[in-house]
């Protein structure tokens, strides 16, 4: 039973953030050895008739459907491909289902590029996705790996909304310290894996992709100086015209986990709120702790003649098409 959240602002949210599990994915993620996910005590549940109970309570519009780390891939690539597949499958009917409600972000089985693309297609052209999610790292490999240029070579064309959702990086047994991964090695791979798109030229060479960081950008509102720092001084010349700073600021991030007081003020500071979005992390983080932090989103000092709502909402709806049409159907409702 979820926590209700307190009466907001009229103005609906957009959660770009969103996660579910089935069945099949579950059982086919502990056959491969994830019984305690990136060391989290137990899998979640998810349904929707839940997830649509927290959003009427919560005031949450839209929830833009994803899988969460470990991702698709555990290791054979044939085995990915089926069960990405069959996820995009299943989160695709539920859009279709509740189109005014959900949309869908693929999972692509990476690192294999050949059955990314493959799927990428199918989920864009076949299954109308809003986009594609992968991971901070897949099986070690960065987001800056040439070996992924063909695919983000695709989805620039397509001008491709990507959310990179953080996972656990390698050598986490040696960092983590037995604790939960999402608590602090999440964080750092969401930071390492933007540094590594900036340095290896990615965000350059490839403009028109939008790429989406979770958790207000990690440690990149504090970190992003000293990125510049090392660009300038120690590093090969960048063929960009935009330093570091502006690079990053071209990235979106979402305000999942604990946005206020310190994060989302430290986010803007550094990089403004033109591409702040709001994101639950539900069903991941459970529902009283998604009714939780949208509380705290609704009592937290707002925007000058603004609102932390109506600006993330707003927000998408610059990034995700689906979003002015999905207004005008609540206004006719």
């Amino acid at each position: 039973m979820h926590n209700e959240c307190p009466r907001g602002p009229a103005e609906k949210l957009v959660d770009v953030h969103a996660h579910f599990v089935t069945d099949d994915y579950r059982a086919a993620a502990q056959a491969a050895g994830y019984i305690h996910p990136d060391g989290m005590t137990a899998w979640p549940t998810w349904n929707v008739d839940e997830h649509l109970r927290l959003m009427d309570s919560c005031g949450i519009r839209t929830s833009m459907l994803s899988i969460s780390s470990p991702g698709v891939h555990f290791g054979n690539d044939i085995a990915a491909r089926t069960l990405a597949r069959t996820v995009n499958d299943f989160g695709s009917a539920v859009t279709q289902v509740r189109p005014e409600r959900f949309g869908l972000f693929a999972a692509l089985p990476l690192p294999d590029v050949s059955g990314s693309l493959i799927e990428a297609a199918y989920a864009l052209d076949e299954l109308g996705a809003d986009g594609v999610a992968v991971e901070t790292n897949s099986r070690g490999l960065y987001l800056g790996d040439e070996r992924f240029d063909p695919l983000w070579q695709e989805l620039n064309r397509r001008k491709c909304v990507v959310f990179v959702h953080p996972t656990s990086p390698p050598g986490y047994e040696k960092t983590s310290l037995g604790r939960p991964r999402p608590m602090l090695e999440f964080i750092f791979d969401s930071t390492r894996a933007a540094s590594d798109l900036l340095f290896a030229g990615t965000l350059n060479r490839y403009p028109d992709i939008e790429w989406i960081f979770t958790h207000t950008g990690g440690t990149l509102p504090l970190l992003a100086d000293r990125l510049e720092l090392f660009q300038t001084l120690f590093m090969t010349e960048s063929n960009s015209s935009q330093n570091a700073l502006q690079q990053i600021g071209r990235l979106w991030f979402d305000m999942a986990g604990t946005p206020f007081p310190h994060s989302v003020p430290a986010l803007i500071a550094a990089f403004g709120s033109e591409r702040l979005l709001y994101g639950s992390d539900y069903c991941w983080t459970p529902a009283a702790g998604a009714a939780a932090q949208v509380a705290s989103v609704d009592a937290a000092k707002q925007p000058p003649g603004d609102s932390w709502r109506a600006l993330t909402t707003r927000n998408a709806g610059r990034l995700l098409s689906r979003t002015d049409a999905l207004r005008e159907q609540y206004r006719a409702h």
